[in-house]
């Protein structure tokens, strides 16, 4: 029998022994698209809904929610605007400049955790992008977080899927040519 390496129960356990008694916040599986439900909305505690039991979606849904401040994380999905697949050149370009930070964490995330990491332009209808220039901001925006340091909660998140997952998380393996 072999052993399943990426079990969402193991990450939901990783991210609410992580984040439920210090921030009130849990992750659950969710049945269609991802949502951050703040508890405010009638629920006893903040939830990060990821998309379809997808380990990828709630690595990138946690990492939007380790970026999220005080304030953002009391409103339903951050307060965040998304325009759907479709999105014209110029919306594209202000989903991507907005979309570094949370796939750059997702990125170290999915080392941390021996996972594949799969860049996301989410706009399989729309209009045509820049790959290899998302792909080296997205490596630039990781060696940043490398150096200077990555938001608290995304540090002991990475911390926590490394010791679980015995991930490295090491400036070689962030090559923008492996996206």
């Amino acid at each position: 029998m072999t052993k399943q390496l990426h079990r969402n129960s193991d990450l939901i356990c990783l991210f609410n022994d992580c984040f439920r008694d210090t921030f009130n916040t849990v992750l659950v599986k969710g049945d269609s698209e991802p949502l951050y439900l703040p508890a405010e909305s009638g629920a006893s505690c903040h939830q990060i809904i990821f998309a379809h039991g997808y380990f990828s979606s709630a690595l990138h849904e946690i990492s939007h929610w380790c970026i999220a401040g005080e304030q953002r994380r009391t409103q339903l999905d951050y307060g965040y605007w998304y325009l759907p697949d479709g999105r014209s050149e110029s919306q594209q370009m202000q989903f991507e400049q907005v979309e570094i930070k949370p796939q750059a964490l997702e990125w170290i995330f999915s080392v941390a955790a021996k996972h594949r990491f799969h860049m996301s332009i989410d706009n399989l209808g729309g209009e045509a992008f820049n790959r290899p220039l998302f792909a080296n901001n997205l490596s630039e925006q990781v060696l940043n977080y490398l150096k200077v340091g990555m938001p608290v909660r995304a540090q002991t998140f990475a911390k926590a899927l490394a010791d679980f997952y015995q991930g490295k998380i090491i400036q070689e393996a962030f090559d923008p040519k492996s996206l």
